[in-house]
């Protein structure tokens, strides 16, 4: 017998999370090698068909899970497009780039530091790209906290492209909240390190 749930938690990195039913009751445990093949990168929210079956210590976990292509789901897609898109995603990289701008006719900082934010924002893209192939395939992942230290060592604009090309970490409140914290502190650090006020810091050291 099927039921239909919608994904109510999911945890990327340890793949498993809960359906909570339609027709109410207890969540269900949901492991990612029980999601039917080519079914995508789960989504909270997602509507969801599926058997349950109880587990070893006579839990019930979900089954031969496949999500149901409906109507019901569209308005919450649509409710999530503006976030994705939003005015921060579409105007920091280049509202970054005036301030560098600004900042290299200040204050002239080495040619080096915009080689670095180019390699970096390079590395980091390909880091997002390696994690969504990873996902797709139920792999090892790339630690949230990794993709995290690169954005702030100055590979966000890559990150931010490959959240928007890629569709990957794109949605996850939690993740996109410490991920404009990294971008507001690198750039942050960036104008202090190169005004007076940090050469003269640097000038003491």
């Amino acid at each position: 017998m099927r039921f239909e749930g919608t994904l109510k938690t999911w945890n990327d990195e340890r793949g498993f999370g809960f359906l909570e039913p339609l027709r109410g009751g207890e969540d269900i445990f949901v492991h990612v090698k029980e999601l039917r093949a080519r079914t995508g990168r789960p989504q909270v929210g997602q509507l969801m068909s599926f058997e349950v079956e109880l587990g070893p210590h006579g839990k019930k976990r979900a089954k031969n899970v496949e999500p149901i292509r409906s109507t019901r789901t569209s308005p919450a897609r649509g409710r999530q497009s503006p976030a994705q898109w939003g005015t921060a995603t579409l105007f920091a990289i280049p509202l970054f780039l005036v301030l560098y701008l600004v900042a290299s006719f200040l204050w002239k900082p080495p040619l080096v530091v915009a080689i670095a934010y180019a390699g970096l924002s390079l590395v980091t893209f390909f880091a997002y790209a390696l994690d969504k192939s990873a996902a797709r395939r139920n792999a090892w992942r790339t630690p949230e906290s990794t993709l995290h230290l690169l954005a702030l060592a100055g590979g966000w604009p890559g990150a931010l492209l490959a959240q928007q090309l890629l569709r990957h970490k794109s949605t996850k409140a939690e993740f996109r909240s410490v991920f404009w914290g990294t971008v507001v502190v690198n750039a942050a650090a960036f104008v202090v390190a190169f005004s007076p006020i940090g050469r003269s810091i640097w000038a003491q050291h």
